[in-house]
């Protein structure tokens, strides 16, 4: 009998974001851990200026899909997916559409609060707006939320560019110092509590979409989960299943089961969450790619559900050529 014909994957990796080495470790671990008996693989390194070293159009001639492993603009906004879609090559995770809103955070918070889901009180504002209209703004945002202040910026992922304004005289300069970077931020009142994440699956078809266990962290000397938090191993505790009653656990995960159906989301998502001393669980963000490096959440959460991450990804994947 022959030999199962290998699929041709090529995995993107890199990309023109803030991202981009994050992106080449994800990059560099699906490789190493998809089945070589049922994959043939090859890296496309898209490099931070965005140039390509073979035209997307090409792609589809030599491969079945591409495994997107790229984070932040670009890679998860709905760019390379608009390129794929164009040129007709089947990809792994979110839609165009559904990238471009899981990115944009204060779309997302609005379907998520029109779903009935809980956020912070949030605002949002563009830098051409704080140019001409710096003391208004701050006054605005006194007035609205009250301290400390949580500034983000609305389209990037990893905590990049996350601060926590607890003083009032800090607020103008830390503005300024964020609309330096970001066209766009969201200011929101500060959620005291317990740090949560929850990732979702499916093979892709959306009924066949679950939710894994929910993990609790607990950052290593820092006030919140930030960029160091999530990619050196001992900077945060990370605790799954988390340390809550069952009847939290599954409030977690019908919640971000929810999410990831509100935004579209295809293959997998992971949504973020704050659990405050009330028991009132605030949803914060949704990614549409989860980190898939060593240190990641999603495939440790899928191995305490006994999912190997070489499986997690065939999951993906073939789930991925469903569609």
């Amino acid at each position: 009998m022959a030999a199962k014909k290998k699929k041709k994957v090529a995995v993107l990796t890199g990309g023109p974001s803030p991202e981009h080495e994050v992106s080449l470790k994800t990059g560099q671990n699906v490789i190493a851990n998809l089945n070589p008996e049922k994959y043939e693989v090859r890296e496309i390194r898209i490099s931070k200026t965005g140039e390509w070293p073979v035209e997307p159009a090409e792609l589809k001639k030599d491969f079945h899909l591409a495994f997107i492993a790229m984070h932040g603009p670009y890679g998860e906004d709905g760019t390379v997916q608009r390129i794929l879609d164009n040129v007709g090559l089947p990809y792994t995770g979110s839609s165009a559409m559904a990238s471009a809103l899981g990115m944009n955070k204060w779309l997302s918070l609005r379907l998520f609060q029109d779903a009935g889901l809980l956020i912070p009180l949030t605002v949002h504002f563009s830098r051409q707006t704080w140019l001409a209209e710096r003391e208004g703004i701050s006054k605005r945002i006194k007035s609205y939320l009250s301290k400390p202040w949580v500034i983000k910026p609305n389209a990037s992922g990893s905590s990049l560019g996350v601060k926590i304004i607890r003083e009032a005289g800090d607020l103008n300069s830390a503005l300024e110092f964020a609309f330096r970077d970001f066209k766009e931020i969201i200011i929101q009142e500060f959620i005291s509590g317990r740090e949560l994440t929850c990732g979702v699956i499916d093979a892709g078809v959306p009924s066949s979409a679950f939710a894994l266990p929910p993990t609790e962290i607990v950052p290593v000397g820092g006030a919140f989960f930030d960029y160091k938090a999530k990619y050196e191993p001992a900077a945060a505790m990370e605790i799954t299943p988390a340390r809550l009653p069952d009847s939290f656990i599954q409030a977690v995960k019908r919640t971000a089961l929810l999410a990831h159906k509100i935004i579209g989301c295809r293959g997998f998502s992971r949504s973020d969450f704050i659990l405050n001393p009330k028991g009132r669980l605030y949803i914060l963000e949704i990614n549409t790619i989860p980190g898939l490096t060593e240190n990641s959440l999603l495939p440790k959460a899928a191995n305490v559900m006994n999912i190997s991450f070489p499986k997690l990804l065939e999951i993906i994947i073939e789930g991925s050529l469903l569609r």
